[in-house]
């Protein structure tokens, strides 16, 4: 064939089922013909007895209504046939349905049992065993190369030590003896003597100054 040319896609198999089915339409679709031509052949009848009365022939008019009685008869058999296919034609589809939810159900137990067989309970703790490990080697990694970073426990005793440094340092401060505030009498006379010449130095300044 020709490079071209695309794959045509693989029928689908027909099955026996497929085929009972098909066979069972065909059957509704001659006794639906069946019956339009009985219901025709009555339409016929029923105009030519009254044909037939309207023309004296009593008689030939009654065998044609007992013909028209006949065939209601069998067109009445026909639709209780017909019901009867119409029934076995849902029954086998609808089983067939069936069949196919079952075989689905099949498949996904079979795949889930497969998974499950995976997923056993060993291995699903030796992955979360390995992946605990890799998460603490990284760890371990990520201190080493941020230079030794405390961990929570280590800032937790250095800020207790602090605690405490601060402790011992409050009280060492409180057994220090207290500054006297008072000032000695050396200070207290040249404190004074310090305000006496203050005013006088004020004086000749003013002295000094030309007056304009």
């Amino acid at each position: 064939g020709s490079i071209f040319s695309k794959k045509q896609p693989k029928a689908a198999s027909v099955t026996e089922q497929d085929r009972a089915v098909l066979q069972l339409k065909h059957q509704r679709d001659e006794l639906k013909k069946y019956q339009r031509r009985v219901e025709n052949h009555m339409k016929a009848d029923k105009a030519a007895a009254k044909q037939l009365l309207d023309a004296g022939r009593k008689d030939k008019a009654l065998l044609l209504l007992r013909k028209k009685k006949r065939q209601e008869t069998l067109l009445e058999k026909a639709d209780q046939q017909l019901d009867n296919l119409e029934r076995l034609v849902q029954d086998i589809e609808f089983a067939q349905v069936q069949s196919q939810v079952v075989a689905g159900l099949e498949a996904g137990n079979k795949a889930l049992k497969e998974l499950n067989a995976f997923l056993s309970l060993e291995r699903v703790e030796a992955v979360l065993d390995e992946t605990q490990e890799a998460v603490e080697y990284q760890r371990q990694v990520d201190a080493l190369l941020s230079g030794g970073k405390l961990t929570e426990d280590d800032e937790n005793e250095c800020e207790a030590e602090l605690d405490a440094l601060l402790a011992q340092t409050e009280t060492e401060t409180a057994k220090l003896p207290s500054v006297p505030t008072d000032q000695l009498p050396d200070q207290a006379e040249d404190v004074a003597a310090g305000q006496k010449q203050k005013p006088r130095s004020e004086a000749k300044k003013r002295e000094a100054v030309p007056a304009s």
